[in-house]
């Protein structure tokens, strides 16, 4: 299982929280979201073998925010 802390701009209130959670959790291989609003965090644990990191910021990349790398 990896573990990563992505820093995600754009994320103003909990629509975003509920949209970036719910979605990502949703990805198979993910195994838990964490969207940490004033911080502009969001932490992932997946499993790699299953998903990527990249498909994971893709997803939240469709959504209007952007992942600072």
């Amino acid at each position: 299982m990896e573990n990563v802390k992505l820093t995600v701009k754009g994320m103003s209130c909990g629509h975003c929280v509920n949209s970036i959670e719910e979605n990502v959790g949703k990805v198979n291989g993910v195994q838990s979201v964490k969207v940490h609003l004033k911080d502009e965090k969001v932490d992932v644990s997946f499993d790699s073998k299953v998903v990527s990191l990249k498909n994971i910021t893709n997803m939240i990349e469709d959504q209007g925010y952007d992942v600072v790398e």
